[in-house]
């Protein structure tokens, strides 16, 4: 397998699908947002599965969309709790590089005013600081790449991925 994807992880909250998008349109590659893969298999909302699954069947069903995800030539934003999914991460990391959103903690509790619908993953009880406590080290452990992102917009976050990547990867420049 080729490794020729890019893969965005981070806090919800950290500007993954925003920033996929447009790095995908910069560099030509595929988009693909795996909560909205999730969402549409699953035929409801993220918040909506987690309320009625619960956490371990929604996590079991983003680990088997990232075990089973054929993709190349892509840019793929990840939910923010993908780093629980070890097996998950090792997968998608065969297929390309994971580059850590990173941001934070008061710049995302901004960014993220209504958590309620937007599909957290945690415990009831658990607040975003603890959230985001629990998972940093993760994302850093299996990022290839961390951009610290807080202080600039999504098109600059874009643009420096590109620029960091077409130093480690080459190929990546439109043929």
């Amino acid at each position: 397998m080729e490794k020729n994807n890019i893969i965005l992880i981070g806090m919800p909250g950290a500007g993954k699908s925003t920033v996929g998008v447009i790095l995908a349109k910069r560099i030509g590659f595929h988009f693909i947002d795996t909560d909205l893969i999730i969402q549409a298999q699953e035929k409801c909302r993220l918040q909506q599965l987690i309320d009625t699954q619960g956490l371990d069947d929604f996590c079991r069903i983003e680990e088997q969309i990232l075990l089973n995800l054929q993709t190349e030539r892509s840019v793929i934003a990840t939910g923010g709790s993908v780093v629980y999914s070890e097996s998950g991460l090792k997968e998608l990391g065969r297929s390309g590089y994971q580059i850590y959103l990173q941001i934070s903690l008061p710049i995302l509790q901004q960014r993220i005013a209504d958590m309620g619908q937007r599909g957290l993953v945690m415990a009831r009880g658990q607040t975003f600081k603890h959230l985001y406590q629990e998972r940093t080290p993760l994302y850093e452990k299996f990022a290839n790449l961390t951009i610290p992102c807080g202080e600039i917009n999504a098109e600059q976050v874009a643009a420096k991925i590109e620029q960091e990547i077409e130093q480690l990867w080459p190929m990546l420049s439109p043929d």
